[in-house]
């Protein structure tokens, strides 16, 4: 009956979330700040003609595997970079510019007063009432143009298409893809995974909850019209519009890492983030994240590996403690969920597979601040701490025979900040020690070298304009800075960005999958909608005012502007009456609808944003917190069939419990 009720209670808000929002679409409320990084994998460029790239033989194996974690640690390592900590953003962290610093940036180009008058309207945010119908409009245009297929919308042809490179498989770039006009450009997805991964739920895949391949959809099958290239970029060269990329290739028992080159009118730089680890010495080294499904995977083994040794024979009760204490560093959203996700496994199948080790099992959760889950409402935060600490009580026939009295196996330690990960320990700030045998950090995103070294392309170029990305760099820290519609500054328009990779500076928002998709669906409408997204000044304010542009800082990036031969849609003359202006696109705003966060044993947070006003919020925990993460999970799945997977998966753990093969 539980399972019917849980099932029920998914398919119902499942309904009512196709109603909201077009069916499938990628815009989840994400509980981590989960993003597609770590380029990994790679196979063959075939799929290019000859006259878009040049391929050379870097290095040869007969083991493709050993390439392919080579590819990864060449184009995930900081070379050169002493101490991470100073690109460090934390998970949901959202930063503010001061005000003033706002008008300050909006005034620093020479622009006719008019125009800047118009422009800083439009930077203003949108009132909400009309913001609502403007989202609500978008939806209902993705209803009523079903028959169009992946976004080919345009009745004519142009006879040479634009040519855009997408970087990065996940969220932003999924969203992207769904909604960019094929008819229009010719768009290349190049990431060394082919398929996009719901990152909010590699916790529950660490433990077994559900499968793998029930979060993730191939590339190919969100958009077939697109190209798709397994490739890795490592380097971008601004001033060609070249996009150096690296694969394993191979032939028979004998592989290679090819490098190759890819032209690009526009590219959409969606790579993400990877782990930071603040520079703490051991992290990388020892410590297990949970950013990749091949992460999941070796946190999912490395569990089972320390049940498998604590009941070898020879062992004592103090080794036994050391192996089966799991600690989990950071108690953001994903440490959180990750903790309560082993805590289930340790409580449900414990039992049955490991009786006699339970009582020397325990989670120590390790937070350098003095709270959990800071993005949530103090009740909240509350309320995690409850359940993260919840004692075994008595009346759990199936664990109390097993466990001392009110035994708790999570232990919460605030105000303790990591100095150092050994193999076997963890060395705290306050001189204590934690044994461990799995650590899992959860602590924060940091730069992917690529993005560094575009940063420094963009900064040393010779035409000067990089010096608005240079100056930017204090509130960016690593990130790509962009403008309001997301243009990478110092750019020129024909580089756009998104996601974790990216930083609006003027009014930043959290590192999360929620930002990323509605990123990516905006940019997609912005280019699908035809609007140039490098104007001059003589495009808005005449011809006869050359003398104008010409005085124009090196650098400027006007509004983009609307194409005047395309009529324009209902939704476009609600956005044009909310930022009173015809002639240039409205600034992406965001869209909060809220976060959530798993606790365990059947409980969850959720935090709903009704208005922008921080007050205005819908508070739910326990099981109507749990009935709202469950179906806003499954209803936020990027297709039926990983809809379908899912449900089986949280069906199969309940009825038979988790799998604890190790493959």
């Amino acid at each position: 009956m539980r399972i019917l009720l849980h099932c029920n209670v998914a398919m119902m808000a499942l309904a009512l979330s196709i109603i909201l929002d077009k069916s499938g679409h990628v815009n989840a409320w994400s509980s981590s700040s989960l993003s597609p990084l770590s380029l990994k994998t790679a196979s063959s460029a075939a799929a290019f003609a000859p006259s878009s790239l040049k391929m050379t033989a870097e290095s040869t194996s007969s083991d493709e595997q050993t390439l392919r974690d080579e590819l990864s640690r060449k184009n995930s390592e900081l070379v050169g970079v002493k101490d991470e900590s100073q690109f460090a953003v934390l998970d949901e962290q959202r930063f503010g510019v001061p005000e003033e610093d706002v008008e300050k940036m909006a005034d620093a180009a020479a622009i006719p007063a008019e125009l800047q008058k118009s422009i800083d309207r439009a930077l203003k945010p949108r009132a909400y009432p009309l913001f609502l119908m403007e989202k609500a409009g978008l939806i209902l245009e993705d209803i009523l143009s079903s028959s169009k297929s992946n976004g080919s919308s345009s009745a004519t042809t142009p006879t040479k298409k634009e040519k855009i490179v997408v970087l990065g498989t996940g969220w932003g770039a999924a969203a992207f893809l769904k909604d960019i006009d094929m008819s229009l450009y010719d768009v290349t997805v190049v990431s060394p995974r082919n398929f996009f991964l719901f990152t909010p739920m590699l916790a529950g895949a660490s433990v077994g909850t559900v499968e793998y391949r029930s979060i993730t959809e191939p590339v190919r099958e969100i958009n077939p019209k697109a190209k798709y290239v397994e490739a890795t970029a490592s380097s971008i060269d601004t001033h060609t519009n070249t996009i150096t990329c690296e694969s394993v290739v191979c032939e028979g028992n004998s592989c290679t890492i090819n490098e190759f080159e890819l032209n690009y009118d526009k590219l959409v730089y969606a790579v993400g983030a990877q782990t930071n680890t603040f520079g703490i010495p051991g992290v990388r080294e020892y410590c297990c994240f949970l950013k990749q499904i091949e992460d999941a995977q070796k946190v999912r083994n490395a569990i089972i590996n320390c049940f498998e040794r604590a009941a070898l024979p020879g062992l004592s009760e103090e080794e036994m403690r050391k192996i089966l204490t799991f600690a989990v560093i950071g108690a953001g959203p994903t440490g959180v969920e990750f903790a309560s996700e082993l805590r289930d496994f340790i409580e449900n199948d414990g039992p049955k597979y490991y009786p006699e080790l339970l009582k020397y099992t325990s989670i120590k959760v390790i937070e350098a601040s003095s709270t959990v889950l800071m993005p949530f409402d103090k009740s909240l935060q509350e309320e995690a701490i409850k359940q993260l600490t919840r004692g075994v009580t008595p009346e759990n026939d199936k664990l109390s025979p097993l466990l001392p009295k009110y035994y708790e196996f999570t232990e919460l330690l605030l105000d303790s900040g990591v100095s150092e990960v050994k193999d076997d320990v963890i060395l705290l700030n306050n001189g204590k020690t934690i044994p461990y045998g799995v650590a899992v950090w959860a602590a924060g995103n940091g730069p992917l070298p690529v993005t560094l070294q575009l940063i420094d392309d963009i900064t040393t170029s010779k035409s000067g304009r990089g010096a608005s990305q240079e100056e930017a760099q204090s509130v960016a820290r690593g990130r790509l800075a962009i403008d309001p519609w997301l243009r990478v500054l110092g750019c020129g328009g024909d580089i756009l960005s998104l996601g974790d990779c990216s930083c609006i500076t003027a009014g930043q928002l959290p590192a999360t999958a929620q930002v990323a998709s509605q990123q990516g669906e905006y940019l997609a409408k912005l280019l699908s909608n035809k609007y140039d997204m490098n104007p001059s000044l003589s495009d808005y304010i005449g011809s006869s005012n050359g003398d104008a542009a010409a005085s124009l800082p090196s650098g400027t990036l006007l509004p983009p502007k609307r194409d005047a031969a395309k009529s324009q849609s209902i939704v476009e003359k609600v956005t044009s009456f909310a930022i009173q202006n015809d002639d240039f696109a409205a600034p992406f705003q965001f869209l909060n609808l809220g976060i959530l966060a798993y606790t365990g044993a059947g409980s969850a947070l959720a935090q709903l944003q009704v208005t922008p006003a921080q007050s205005s919020t819908v508070k739910g925990k326990g099981k109507i917190g749990f009935g709202l993460w469950r179906s806003v999970y499954i209803s936020k799945q990027v297709s039926w069939r990983n809809r379908f997977l899912v449900l089986i998966d949280w069906t199969t753990t309940k009825v038979f419990g988790r799998d604890i093969t190790r493959l």
